[in-house]
């Protein structure tokens, strides 16, 4: 009895200070993770007001700017500022007053002076200090920017009045005080500072933390400079993680700069933690307890629960999962028994589980393609009618870039709840890849799967909220049925997505394979195969078609145009292969080879004494990377040729595919001397708001506006308001499509610059092109 006891008490002590210093280690690793979350967490909350403090900023300005246009735009306003009496624009301003909000209002002339101020520290007669500033914000399409005015930051956005032409500039100053600090620490959840910095001297100041921390927030200014990096200070016993920004489109040097501080109080976060930590301490402190007790008993009759654990586990080794092991203790060995019989459910539960992840997405955990083609040959065995739906979410990869892969999941899974509760329970709904799903409806006819496929599209189609952004997916269907369409597996399921692919590109959602479609797939796969190597090959050829000045009547343009002679297939349109090569990835290898012949095309005809200017067609895949300006050089260099000679044309919605890095490659080229025309303005993305982004020099009035163009027309309304907005903007205008005279002369009574057409010539290859110059009076 005093061995057993002596046993006993060995093992409890062991045990005791092994799980001491176990649960000592883990509270002390828990306890460093705590502190180095929670300033991760300050850190992401940091980051996370900096976006929210710059958006609203762009919303503040926004709401200034709308205000100022809505002055500018006021009759009785416009009439003061024409007549140029200061009293009257005075009174005019005090009706507008209460719509400012405590913004301060400064009328210049057309040479930056004041006409009239609502700020006492600004009278009139006096240059405005950020008049200059102001005009070159404008020359680069802003029109906002931050500044001191008597000693404290403002947010200044401008605006013209024009009758047509400008007659005085208008400025509204919001003041960046202690209510807009106020405001914005509302929103973005952090501490804001406004300081102003003039002459290396530090200013007043302004924002959302106590006076009493004012010259702590002065010292971290000091000490750091504006930049993306997060930095540690501790003030008054507070400590935070803070962010020095200098605001965006500050003014001269002489005018000084305006700095915001941002904080992330760290001690809130870590202070979050602390109930945490007591309760796992308390946790700690029972666990540690109730293994004492254990340890107590842990001596005793081992050998009989022993054994019985032992052939439970030969049993598990033999996968025999059905008996469980009886062993009626409430002790370790009574737990690890508990242990073996959930270990033995949990093995029998994975391996069901890995069966079923063999036929499920693991996503949305409908079956996949293996399951819905089984069930599909099932049926066709069984001679079955059936209809097979195929869906695809044609904008999945717009989501997912906007989203990320958790908005791509979360819509993934509530498409597939919807599903599973329209269909019949003896359908089917599966995902085959990340955007697709087959819908397999038995004993169905075609007419009940349009229907089905209806009421899908209905409840598909319903906007999704994700992060507070409104998601709409964009759906097509195609369908086929059998025995209809298909008397195989295969068959049906690529005959359902020919239809799918039809519905994709034609108006609609929904298509019914249609017999021989089958054929114009083939096709399509061919040109596809084809494609990559017509270049090799010399299978593509440029015609070239003159772009008219209309003001001179000279011919000093031309556009390329990509043709495909195919060896078996003949003349293949370019509207047939273009799309195929933007889907397949192959624009990069066209778009290089266009721009390579059009070089040496145009060095050709440099030579012979021919200088024209050349506009070629470049892709969204173009400005997706980094090396289109590096090609381009390259080319002009090896041909000597000038880069203003070329003319790069893109669409809008492909500058908008990526915006921000799409603007960064055309500002590149635009730089390198490359002119850049934005075409088919009028569809797609095309607006003039889009348009002040781009850094292009002119645009191309889409053919579909101008083809039948009559003066009493809703186009011609469109087509010269265009171009009188576009000179407005500064750029040229071309309108492509011109096919009459009378359309030509009602462009040249408006003042478009160019056009381009079947009237002036139709697209021909190099030696006819030249042909045609030789033989037109109107050549340089």
């Amino acid at each position: 009895m005093k061995l057993r006891n002596s046993f006993q008490a060995r093992i409890s002590v062991f045990l005791a200070l092994l799980l001491l210093l176990v649960i000592g280690a883990v509270y002390f690793a828990v306890k460093a993770v705590t502190i180095s979350v929670s300033r991760d967490q300050a850190q992401e909350q940091l980051k996370t007001g900096t976006r929210v403090f710059e958006r609203f900023m762009d919303l503040r300005w926004n709401r200034i700017q709308y205000g100022l246009d809505w002055l500018t735009n006021d009759s009785g306003f416009r009439e003061a500022t024409i007549n140029g009496s200061p009293s009257l624009i005075e009174r005019v301003l005090a009706e507008f007053e209460s719509s400012l909000k405590g913004s301060e209002l400064f009328v210049l002339d057309l040479d930056g002076r004041l006409i009239t101020s609502t700020l006492k520290a600004l009278p009139a007669g006096q240059v405005f200090p950020y008049a200059e500033a102001l005009k070159r914000a404008r020359r680069t399409s802003q029109t906002m920017v931050i500044g001191i005015l008597a000693g404290r930051p403002y947010m200044m956005v401008q605006s013209a009045v024009l009758a047509p032409l400008p007659v005085v500039r208008v400025v509204s100053g919001m003041p960046m005080g202690e209510a807009f600090a106020h405001e914005l620490s509302s929103l973005s959840n952090l501490q804001v500072s406004f300081l102003t910095v003039k002459q290396g001297e530090s200013g007043i100041l302004k924002g959302s933390q106590p006076d009493f921390m004012s010259a702590s927030i002065i010292k971290f200014v000091d000490e750091h400079t504006p930049s993306s990096m997060i930095h540690f200070s501790e003030i008054h016993g507070k400590r935070f993680l803070g962010q020095l920004l200098q605001l965006a489109n500050t003014a001269d040097p002489g005018n000084g700069q305006v700095l915001a501080v941002l904080q992330s109080p760290l001690d809130e976060s870590i202070q979050a933690f602390n109930s945490l930590d007591r309760k796992f301490l308390l946790i700690l402190g029972a666990a540690l307890l109730a293994s004492l007790l254990g340890a107590l008993w842990l001596a005793r009759a081992v050998s009989r629960p022993v054994s019985l654990l032992a052939e439970a586990a030969q049993r598990i080794g033999r996968g025999h999962y059905e008996t469980p092991v009886e062993l009626k203790r409430k002790d370790e060995l009574g737990f690890l028994a508990s242990a073996i019989n959930a270990m033995q459910s949990g093995i029998a539960a994975r391996e069901q589980q890995l069966v079923h992840n063999t036929l499920h997405d693991s996503v949305t955990g409908l079956p996949n393609r293996t399951l819905v083609m089984e069930r599909l040959g099932s049926a066709i065995s069984a001679r079955r009618s059936v209809v097979l739906i195929h869906l695809s979410i044609e904008n999945y990869r717009v989501i997912k870039d906007s989203t990320g892969p958790e908005g791509v999941e979360l819509i993934m899974r509530e498409s597939a709840r919807v599903m599973r509760e329209t269909l019949r329970e003896h359908d089917t709904a599966a995902c085959i890849t990340g955007n697709e799903f087959l819908l397999l409806l038995e004993s169905t006819q075609v007419d009940a799967g349009v229907a089905m496929a209806d009421r899908l599209y209905a409840l598909l189609s319903c906007p999704l909220s994700i992060d507070g952004h409104e998601v709409v997916l964009e759906i097509c269907m195609g369908i086929a049925a059998y025995p209809l369409n298909g008397q195989s597996v295969d068959e049906l399921t690529s005959r359902a997505a020919i239809a799918c692919r039809d519905a994709a590109a034609l108006p609609g959602y929904l298509q019914v394979y249609q017999q021989d479609r089958d054929l114009v797939y083939q096709r399509q796969i061919q040109l596809i195969r084809d494609l990559r190597n017509a270049a090799d090959e010399g299978q593509l050829f440029l015609h070239y078609q003159p772009k008219l000045d209309i003001r001179s009547g000279l011919v000093r343009q031309a556009e390329a145009l990509l043709r495909w002679q195919h060896p078996e297939l003949g003349l293949v349109s370019p509207a047939e292969f273009i799309p195929l090569a933007e889907r397949t990835g192959s624009m990069l290898l066209l778009t290089g080879w266009v721009i390579e012949e059009g070089i040496r095309q145009l060095a050709e005809w440099n030579h012979r004494g021919l200088h024209l200017q050349l506009s070629l067609n470049i892709s969204a895949a173009d400005l997706q990377g980094e090396d289109l300006l590096v090609a381009v050089e390259g080319l002009l260099k090896r041909y000597a040729l000038s880069a203003e000679q070329l003319i790069f044309e893109i669409t809008e919605s492909t500058a908008m595919h990526d915006p921000e890095h799409s603007l960064s490659v055309l500002e590149k080229l635009r730089d390198a001397g490359i002119s850049l025309s934005v075409d088919d303005f009028g569809t797609g993305y095309s607006s003039l708001a889009h348009l002040k982004r781009l850094p292009v020099q002119e645009l191309k009035i889409d053919q579909s506006f101008i083809r039948d163009l009559d003066e009493t027309s809703e186009d011609a309304v469109i087509v010269r308001s265009t171009i009188e907005m576009s000179h407005n903007l500064g750029l040229k205008v071309v309108a492509e499509g011109v096919e009459y005279q009378h359309t030509l002369d009602l462009l040249q009574r408006w003042h478009c610059d160019t056009a381009q057409g079947y009237l002036i010539s139709r697209p021909l290859d190099a030696a006819a092109f030249e042909v045609w110059l030789s033989n037109s009076s109107a050549i340089v």
